[in-house]
């Protein structure tokens, strides 16, 4: 009888703990299975390249009479733009997992995958990996093949995600989510729960004087768009992803140094830097930070709005915000905000909003509003009263989908769907395009 008893207690206790084991419980189906591309792989990878052809255009940014433009997760686009009416496409830079970049002096900072790569691009001729700082960006995954199956689970042991395949794989059905990587107009789709936008080009404290080099102290800077999540200040550089900030000490811009990393707020989307004074659009609002302690960015103030995807540009203590909804972005609310911000910066007071349809990036210059509106193109209006941009549209280039923007000394540098774009606006009543690189292929 005894020994009955414990054969029976031990065929309950394997099926209670079967039962009850619903963390190891796995499904067989046809998944997007990861393609992986080795750490060894990714940390020898950066080269020069051939040129080629835009495919999947991102984010852009302007140094010294070159435009760089980055291929979303493949590299970076060198464009010799010292005659804007004819650019060259010079190079390619491949950088896998790259969807940022910002420039001090001739070095290149760009992102691939969890990594922080410094190139040396005085010779773009022969551009040379000076530095890398590993795994400090968060793991980050692209968007799925097929977004109607579920994703297999991701061996982070294995290396970086690169791609994603149809297959039949076995799937743990408690798994972990991963953020996804967003850029340019191929991240405006449904993403699983956990998924976040990580980084986009870059921003910079420097203002546009005269030629084609502008500086902050003494350090030459390029210029980025407002869909930036990078930027430079002083001796450091300042990126952001969904959630926080890694700052690294670039005042020997060959040795980029980790200096300290810090929570930055949620839903974290874009960063613009003026007037040692940082400003973040988020799905729910804007943050502005003072850099005062470069190595400790301390919030000042805030404003809020519904939620929706945002860039902030900033001159003059006047705030442009345009809100972007549908999609992951939130609410359908589309629009500009104009806030006011005080001298000391602490204070944000909407002063003014306009509807539009499809805003994504924009650019100030003085009082010349650039904004792309999506699907309804690029629109050009006079700041000059903020009360009355609404009804003072000087232009609009509606046969376009416009992305972002850079005005600088009269060009306006714009990357959209289809490609490259560069208007020369210094007679404001006859706005003209001077020229266009396309995309040669997009699916």
């Amino acid at each position: 009888m005894k020994t009955k008893s414990i054969k029976w207690f031990g065929i309950f206790l394997l099926v209670f703990s079967i039962s009850g084991c619903k963390d190891v419980i796995y499904e067989n189906d046809l998944r997007n299975v990861p393609v992986y591309m080795t750490y060894t792989e990714l940390r020898s990878a950066v080269k020069q390249q051939t040129p080629r052809n835009l495919v999947k255009p991102g984010k852009i940014y302007f140094k010294d009479g070159f435009i760089f433009i980055n291929e979303e997760l493949k590299g970076i686009h060198i464009i010799d733009n010292r005659d804007p009416h004819n650019p060259v496409n010079t190079a390619f830079i491949e950088i896998p997992g790259n969807i940022d970049m910002a420039i001090k002096n001739d070095v290149l900072y760009a992102d691939s995958y969890i990594d922080l790569v410094a190139i040396d691009i005085s010779d773009l001729n022969n551009p040379k990996e000076v530095e890398r700082i590993p795994e400090v960006f968060p793991y980050t995954i692209p968007e799925a093949t097929d977004p109607n199956l579920l994703m297999a689970e991701v061996d982070e042991k294995k290396g970086v995600v690169v791609d994603w395949e149809i297959d039949y794989a076995r799937l743990q059905v408690e798994r972990k989510n991963y953020p996804i990587y967003r850029s340019g107009w191929y991240g405006e789709k449904m993403y699983m729960d956990a998924a976040y936008a990580n980084f986009a080009t870059a921003s910079s404290s420097s203002q546009s004087i005269g030629g084609y080099t502008s500086s902050t102290q003494g350090n030459s800077f390029g210029i980025g768009g407002s869909m930036a999540r990078f930027g430079l200040n002083g001796d450091f550089l300042y990126t952001v992803d969904s959630e926080e900030f890694h700052i690294f000490n670039v005042e020997n811009s060959e040795n980029p140094v980790l200096a300290s990393e810090k929570k930055a707020g949620l839903d974290i989307e874009t960063m613009f830097i003026h007037d040692d004074h940082m400003f973040l659009g988020t799905m729910t609002g804007m943050l502005g930070y003072s850099l005062a302690d470069p190595k400790n960015p301390m919030q000042i103030n805030s404003y809020s709005h519904v939620r929706s995807c945002d860039p902030v540009v900033v001159q003059n203590h006047i705030a442009y915000v345009t809100l972007r909804g549908g999609n992951e972005c939130g609410r359908t609310v589309s629009k500009l905000d104009i806030l006011k911000l005080s001298s000391d910066y602490k204070n944000a007071t909407l002063q003014h909003s306009y509807t539009m349809q499809e805003p994504y990036g924009l650019g100030i210059d003085d009082e010349i509003l650039f904004v792309c509106d999506g699907k309804d193109g690029l629109l050009v209006y006079d700041a000059s009263n903020l009360a009355l941009i609404g009804s003072r549209k000087i232009a609009q280039f509606a046969e376009i989908d416009a992305f972002d923007v850079i005005p600088f000394n009269d060009f306006l540098f714009m990357i959209g769907k289809d490609g490259f774009y560069q208007y020369d606006y210094s007679n404001l009543q006859d706005i003209q395009q001077v020229s266009h690189i396309p995309v040669q292929e997009y699916n």
